[in-house]
């Protein structure tokens, strides 16, 4: 549901788009499940597409999907994401009652920056924009009445989803319309939208715990209805984007919005993105990380505990993830990726590897 570049052409075969460059070290965007592979082809796969030939132009080996504990980088993903749109001529990839054809969000892009003084009117514009269409996404904003509100409660804004009319079992453009609009709501006014929780309708998948790097925010499901949970006072700031900032957007889409970490301000959150920040050298350790956010060590693993993970688990999931980049850039060498993160020999980072994805790290590589 992000944009496609409005120079809509599709890349030659083997070509990678202008947004696949990543550093090999250092960039901390959070790795892509296999389960997020599967769920963004079922529309390809019902509609007849060639899904070997998909996953060929992402540089995703087709036998990862097989692998339980596989996953792709964000450019790779982002190249999947394209090549599938391309191939369907739908932003809704096929999981929609009517496809949305390519272009479609670009020209709400275009309706919200030019017409939207704020961030309220933006998002009452864009919900307008989609109900244009029989098969668009459903949302629109809801706003507690400062009359109404009870002494406990905070002032809260809700951008709230109904996308019923979708063939949806895995619940995968559930995710990506709370998170697009969450990152583009945020692009924007040029500043991070901090999430008080977000609330899904459905029942919590097997990869709940990855929601908090997407949100950075509490997330509850098998809610009454899938919203983003705000203080409203956000509502109020300027849109600040102009046409050329939109077409740098639009170019670079889906890259900034699927590739993008948005981090959060849990404790998981805060440890992740200060061991990125110190690629590619040595890793700090939890007292050394405790010590940067004024907190013992001690609080620091129970705050990571409450939120259902660890030190170790954030270290090796950064790690993971980094590996992933790398070795699927196919300009580091294995031994490099292993000394520059950390590792005491390249057989430490083999076994480590399998263990996180399943298989060796050569079959991550271009051609492995």
């Amino acid at each position: 549901m992000a944009a496609p570049p409005e120079d809509d052409a599709p890349p030659a075969p083997g070509a990678a788009p202008a947004y696949d460059a990543a550093p090999a070290y250092g960039a901390p965007a959070r790795s892509v499940a296999i389960h997020h592979v599967r769920a963004s082809l079922r529309g390809a796969e019902r509609h007849g597409a060639d899904i070997t030939a998909l996953l060929e132009q992402a540089a995703i080996p087709p036998r990862l999907l097989e692998v339980p504990l596989a996953r792709v980088s964000p450019q790779q993903f982002a190249r999947l994401t394209k090549a599938v749109w391309q191939a369907l001529d739908d932003e809704l990839q096929g999981l929609g009652p009517q496809p949305l054809k390519v272009g479609t969000f670009a020209m709400m892009c275009h309706a919200v920056v030019h017409c939207s003084p704020d961030l309220r009117s933006a998002l009452d514009r864009g919900s307008a924009f989609y109900r244009l269409f029989p098969g668009g996404p459903r949302f629109h904003l809801e706003e507690e009445p400062a009359g109404e509100k009870r002494a406990e409660e905070t002032h809260e804004a809700r951008v709230v989803f109904d996308l019923t009319a979708f063939d949806d079992p895995d619940h995968y453009l559930a995710e990506s319309a709370t998170v697009v609009t969450h990152r583009f709501a945020g692009w924007l006014i040029r500043s991070r939208i901090n999430l008080t929780r977000v609330e899904f309708s459905h029942p919590a998948p097997r990869h709940a715990l990855e929601y908090d790097l997407l949100y950075g925010a509490p997330c509850s499901f098998r809610a009454p209805r899938t919203a983003l949970v705000f203080d409203r006072t956000v509502l109020d700031r300027p849109v600040l984007q102009d046409e050329a900032e939109l077409r740098a957007f639009l170019r670079r889409a889906p890259g900034d919005v699927l590739a993008r970490l948005d981090y959060g301000s849990t404790a998981a959150a805060q440890v992740r993105r200060l061991l990125g920040q110190s690629l590619p050298d040595r890793m700090p350790d939890p007292q050394d990380v405790a010590a940067r956010l004024a907190m013992s060590v001690q609080t620091l693993r129970r705050r990571l505990a409450a939120e259902g993970t660890s030190f170790q688990r954030i270290r090796d999931q950064l790690r993971r993830d980094v590996a992933i980049a790398a070795l699927a850039a196919g300009t580091v060498s294995i031994e490099d990726i292993s000394q520059r993160l950390g590792f005491s020999e390249p057989s430490a980072f083999h076994r480590a590897f399998k263990r996180w994805t399943g298989s060796a790290p050569r079959s991550y590589q271009p051609g492995g």
